[in-house]
C-alpha cells in the first residue's frame, strides 16, 4: 500500500469527515506537485519553504494555511511514522474574529421573505436547534421526535451524535410542509436527485435570494443562523453548558465566544464599580 492510499485508510479508520478526508489529501497532492516528487521523497526543509510560498505568494489566511499545515502533519504521521517532519514547523496565530449575528426581526423576516415552504421550514430548522448546514440537509423523518420533542442529530461533526431542541413553532412547521409536499426518503429535505440530501449551495443561494426581499442588506450565511441561535439563547438566561451541548462543541472555549457577543449579556451585567458601597448613583439627566 502506498502513502497516500495509507493516509486516507488512517483517516476513514478515525472516522474524519469526508471534506476533511478530501483537504487533507488536497494539502498533499499540491505539495507534492509543488516539487514534481512523491511527498514521501520530502522533508522538513521542503514543508517550510511550501508554506512560506502558500502565505507570502498566494496570500493564504493565517487559518487556511493551518489547515495545510494539519494535512501534511497527519500524512507524514499516520502514513509515514515520520512526526518530525512537521512538529517544529509553525505557523501564523489564526486571530478568532466574533461572528456577526442577526437580530429576532432579522430571522424573523428572512423566514418570512423565503418563498418556499420546504426552503422556509429548512432555514427555521436551523436557527431554532443552532444546526449546522450539512446536519440540516440529512435529516430523517425519523429524526424528528415530537414525543419527546428533540431532534436527533445523526450527522453531526467529526460523525458524532446529539439531541437538539424541537420548538413547537417549528414542528407546525415541519407538519404543514410534510402535508403539503410528502418528500420522498430517506432524507426530510430532499434534493433534486433521487436518494440525495439537499445540497448546502442550495440553500445558500435561497437565503441570499430571500435576503434582499427581506431588506437585509449584509451577507448573511446558514452558520451565521448557528452564531444567532446560541447568542439569542445565551441573552435569554441559557447556562453557557447548555448551549455548549445543543451546539455540539467539544469544548467550553468554542461556546464562549458567543458570550463576547452578546451586546444584551455585557449592558445587564453590573461593572464591579457599582458594587462598590459607594457606588449606588443616580445618572443625572
Amino acid at each position: 500500500m502506498d502513502a497516500m492510499r495509507r493516509m486516507e485508510a488512517a483517516m476513514k479508520l478515525r472516522n474524519f469527515s469526508p471534506r476533511t478526508q478530501a483537504v487533507y489529501l488536497r494539502s498533499v497532492q499540491s505539495f507534492s506537485a509543488r516539487y514534481g516528487k512523491p511527498a514521501e521523497e520530502l522533508g522538513e526543509a521542503e514543508v517550510r519553504e511550501y508554506l512560506l510560498e502558500m502565505l507570502e505568494q498566494r496570500r493564504l489566511s493565517p487559518s487556511s494555511l493551518k489547515v495545510y499545515r494539519a494535512g501534511l502533519k497527519f500524512f507524514f504521521t499516520a502514513a509515514l511514522g515520520r512526526p518530525e517532519v512537521v512538529g517544529t514547523v509553525v505557523t501564523p496565530k489564526v486571530v478568532r474574529r466574533l461572528p456577526e449575528v442577526l437580530s429576532g426581526s432579522e430571522v424573523e423576516s428572512l423566514f418570512g421573505a423565503i418563498l418556499s415552504l420546504k426552503y422556509r421550514a429548512l432555514v427555521m430548522t436551523a436557527y431554532s436547534a443552532g444546526l449546522r448546514i450539512s446536519e440540516v440537509c440529512h435529516l430523517e423523518p425519523r429524526d424528528i421526535d415530537s414525543k419527546r420533542n428533540v431532534i436527533h442529530i445523526r450527522h453531526g461533526k467529526g460523525g458524532g451524535n446529539r439531541f437538539g431542541m424541537l420548538s413547537a413553532r417549528l414542528l407546525v412547521a415541519l407538519r404543514a410542509y410534510w402535508r403539503a409536499q410528502r418528500p420522498p426518503g430517506p432524507y426530510l429535505f430532499p434534493g433534486q436527485r433521487a436518494g440525495q440530501p439537499l445540497s448546502p449551495a442550495s440553500v445558500r443561494h435561497v437565503i441570499k435570494k430571500a435576503l434582499g426581499r427581506a431588506g437585509i442588506n449584509r451577507p448573511v450565511t446558514p452558520h451565521l443562523l448557528r452564531h444567532s441561535f446560541a447568542t439569542h439563547l445565551l441573552e435569554a438566561g441559557t447556562d453557557i453548558r447548555t448551549v455548549q451541548v445543543l451546539l455540539g462543541h467539544r469544548s467550553i472555549r468554542s461556546t464562549q465566544l458567543y458570550a463576547q457577543v452578546s451586546t444584551a449579556l455585557i449592558a445587564r451585567t453590573k461593572s464591579p464599580l457599582d458594587l462598590l458601597p459607594g457606588g449606588q448613583t443616580e445618572i443625572p439627566r
